[in-house]
């Protein structure tokens, strides 16, 4: 295969998953490691996609909402892992606060039927709560976001001012040590600023491919969050330098 050749596949296939690891692109194009690093670089200095932890994630669409149709299938094995260490965190009688992330969904769904509240702004999640009789369900109104089938928006935000919760259990578009947290667009960025404000504690569901990503819209600085919960990619180099931060770290 030419190195043009070669740069196209990857293009290619980063666009269909939205990210990928460098080691199944190593496989994939029968190169080593070492070369799909440096394709990697060169691609990203082309502009034609991002580098992250591990691998790359497509520049596609990057200030629009990815449909919540591609988020659930990817990287869906890791984001199950990190919703199954998260609900080990909810204890009975909490009051949880519930984004409209993929994680949070697989969450919701594996949650035990506890006394407790959640409050979500996520179809999703509402939808799958729905069956448990011992969890009370609050749902955020305001405009339906099609793409991430959540509520967003003014009423949203108005009717958050009126909750404070324990815990806030949240993902986000990209988390960049200098830049912060940060989504795709206003409108999530706006509501989950507000989300963390609400909560004592501000939990992160992030898989290893959001770290050194600066999405379009800032949400909060990585002070702000209490705890992350990551897959085993994410390397002992940031796992150290967030623990330096304060921040309690939990690999799924």
């Amino acid at each position: 295969m030419l190195v043009v050749e070669r740069y196209e596949k990857i293009v290619q296939l980063v666009n269909e998953r939205g990210s990928i690891r460098v080691s199944e692109l190593s496989e994939l194009c029968e190169v080593t490691e070492e070369t799909i690093r440096r394709d990697l670089d060169k691609l990203e200095q082309a502009g034609r996609l991002k580098r992250s932890h591990g691998g790359a994630v497509s520049v596609k669409d990057a200030q629009q909402e990815v449909p919540y149709s591609e988020r659930e299938v990817t990287r869906s094995q890791e984001k199950r892992r990190i919703a199954e260490q998260a609900v080990k965190l909810i204890e009975p009688h909490d009051r949880i606060l519930l984004d409209a992330s993929t994680s949070a969904w697989y969450m919701a769904k594996i949650m035990p039927d506890l006394p407790m509240t959640v409050l979500t702004n996520s179809v999703k999640v509402v939808t799958e709560l729905s069956s448990k009789e011992k969890i009370e369900v609050i749902s955020l109104g305001g405009r339906l976001s099609p793409r991430s089938l959540s509520f967003v928006g003014p009423i949203a935000e108005q009717a958050l001012e009126a909750f404070h919760v324990n815990k806030l259990f949240f993902s986000s578009k990209g988390v960049h040590f200098e830049r912060g947290i940060s989504e795709s667009g206003e409108l999530q960025a706006r509501l989950k600023q507000q989300m963390i404000g609400a909560a004592d504690q501000a939990i992160l569901l992030a898989d290893s491919s959001k770290f050194g990503i600066q999405a379009f819209t800032h949400v909060a600085e990585l002070s702000a969050v209490n705890k992350v919960i990551s897959d085993s990619d994410l390397g002992s180099e940031l796992r150290a330098a967030l623990e330096a931060e304060g921040i309690t770290v939990t690999i799924a």
